[in-house]
């Protein structure tokens, strides 16, 4: 399977149209939130539309810059994954949006436990979804904020910003692949045990990202290529 891996598009309609061959070879996108540019929350609404005349297999969350009440609008798209399970060809996607609290200037800002408690949905389904361990073999999940110690929460002076929750989460989980965002400077791909983590960074700046994975006999999903990819001028 393969997946365009996109985040942080910002209200950027220009660069969605230079992916019209990633979008025409991807049998699914995976988009890791921020529809709308940093205090115009008017332009995640054109985003939306964009995204949806480009792919018929979307999974989203929203992001720190996009208004919490955007998420009845993707809900209504029907490619939102925050706080719910989507299962596609055995694989099982589950996401989180909105980022920690920092700055206090966007509208979704919340605590690690409010964006953990997104994946409480994961937990009341693992008696029918994981093996007798309680590990999901198959699972997907899209966070906004990135888990802590990665390539894909780390600041230019090296400092990780991440949330040691989530990266916990991922340890007991165990997904095959993570999909982050919200730090632009920290596009990056990296392992927390046997799951691939990936920020492809941020749309509006011609950052993206691409996935593919491939099932085995026992029907296990796994990454077999991830890369970071930036639109050329």
């Amino acid at each position: 399977m393969k997946f365009l891996v996109l985040s942080d598009i910002h209200g950027d309609l220009s660069n969605l149209d230079r992916l019209d061959s990633c979008f025409k070879n991807a049998d699914a996108v995976l988009f890791g939130g921020d529809f709308a540019k940093f205090e115009h929350e008017e332009t995640g609404k054109p985003v939306l539309e964009k995204l949806l005349s480009k792919h018929d297999t979307i999974f989203s969350v929203i992001g720190n810059c996009d208004n919490p009440d955007f998420l009845s609008e993707i809900e209504g798209a029907d490619i939102s994954v925050e706080a719910s399970l989507a299962f596609h060809d055995g694989i099982a996607v589950c996401g989180s949006g909105g980022g920690t609290k920092f700055t206090g200037t966007t509208p979704f800002e919340r605590d690690e436990d409010e964006i953990l408690s997104d994946y409480e949905v994961v937990e009341n389904s693992s008696g029918e979804c994981a093996d007798e361990d309680g590990h999901w073999q198959n699972l997907v999940l899209i966070m906004h904020n990135p888990p802590k110690e990665t390539e894909c929460d780390k600041l230019p002076n090296g400092i990780h910003v991440g949330s040691e929750k989530l990266r916990s989460y991922i340890e007991k989980r165990t997904p095959f692949l993570v999909v982050t965002g919200h730090i632009h400077e920290s596009a990056g791909i990296s392992k927390i045990g046997e799951a691939t983590v990936i920020n492809p960074g941020s749309l509006s700046e011609g950052k993206y990202g691409w996935v593919e994975a491939e099932k085995d006999t026992s029907g296990k999903w796994s990454v077999t290529k991830a890369e970071l990819l930036q639109i050329k001028d």
